[in-house]
Formats: C-alpha cells, sequence, structure tokens
C-alpha cells in the first residue's frame, strides 16, 4: 500500500498575472504606507529627540512638491498653523504634511493629489480637543482659502492644541 500523499496549499495567483482586480489596498494607499515606513526609519535614525528643524525641512519639501492649487494651500495652511500652534512640531506622516505634539500626529493638510480626491483637505486626530458633545467634524474640504476660512482654521488649530 502506498503511503498518502499531503495536500500542498498552491500559491495565490497573482492579479497582476490574472489581471483582476482585488479589494485591496489602492495604488495611493500603499505608496502612503511605504512613505509611512519610511518616516519611521528616518525617525528612528535621527534618535527620539528628532529635531524640529529636520521635520520642518521635510514637510517644506513636501509642500513645494504639490501640484498648483494645493501648494499654494499647504504653505498657507503652514502658515497659520506656525502661527497659532507654535508648540506643534512640523513633519511629514504618511507623506502629507503634519504637525505633532510630542510625536503625536494633531492635525495634517491631504493634497486633493494624494487619493485624486477633488478637493483638499486638513484633517484632525483624535489627539486635537476638538471634542463637541457626541459628535463633531475632523475633516475639512479645501478648495481654497480665503480670510473666512484662515480664521476657522485658526480657532480650530487653537481649540485642538488647547
Amino acid at each position: 500500500m502506498k503511503p498518502a500523499k499531503k495536500k500542498t496549499q498552491k500559491s495565490p495567483k497573482s492579479t497582476k498575472a490574472t489581471g483582476k482586480n482585488t479589494k485591496g489596498y489602492s495604488s495611493e494607499e500603499r505608496a502612503a504606507m511605504r512613505e509611512r515606513i519610511q518616516e519611521m526609519k528616518a525617525d528612528a535614525r535621527r534618535g527620539v529627540r528628532a529635531e524640529k528643524a529636520d521635520g520642518e525641512s521635510d514637510l517644506l519639501a513636501k509642500i513645494v512638491a504639490l501640484p498648483q492649487p494645493d501648494r499654494a494651500l499647504g504653505e498657507r495652511l503652514h502658515a497659520i498653523i506656525k502661527a497659532n500652534a507654535p508648540d506643534l512640531s512640523p513633519r511629514t506622516w504618511y507623506g502629507m504634511p503634519a504637525y505633532a505634539r510630542d510625536g503625536n500626529v494633531v492635525c495634517f493638510f491631504q493634497s486633493s493629489q494624494k487619493f485624486k480626491t477633488r478637493y483638499a483637505t486638513l484633517g484632525f486626530s483624535d489627539k486635537a480637543n476638538l471634542d463637541e458633545g457626541k459628535m463633531w467634524p475632523t475633516a475639512f474640504a479645501l478648495k481654497e482659502l480665503t480670510a473666512a476660512e484662515e480664521a476657522k482654521i485658526s480657532a480650530l488649530v487653537k481649540r485642538a492644541v488647547s
């Protein structure tokens, strides 16, 4: 009598080879995750006390690389956030300009080009002090910044770090 053969598991076929779409991450999302890994490696090389200047130079490089009109929005947001929350440390987060306190991101700017959306976004993390009742907004669509929007953003940033 022959010994029973073990069943071997076949490896899954590549989605590229079959041409089928998966329900996994988009190429933009995978790129953002790769950027986050690179940011974490850079932070580790810099040490626990990463220089604020290093983070700001990384952030400014990301803003300069943005296409218009997102570059103008990013530059203006950077100025507003620095003026209203100088204790936040500029850095990048998943390849986006972000601002952190004690290593935790408080707010970030997402270009409309990042995930191919129709508007840029100013987002706040759970570390932002924006709680209001049982429901409150944590992300805001940006098409352009007028004096009224700049005043609202200034107030939000001040409140977020209070």
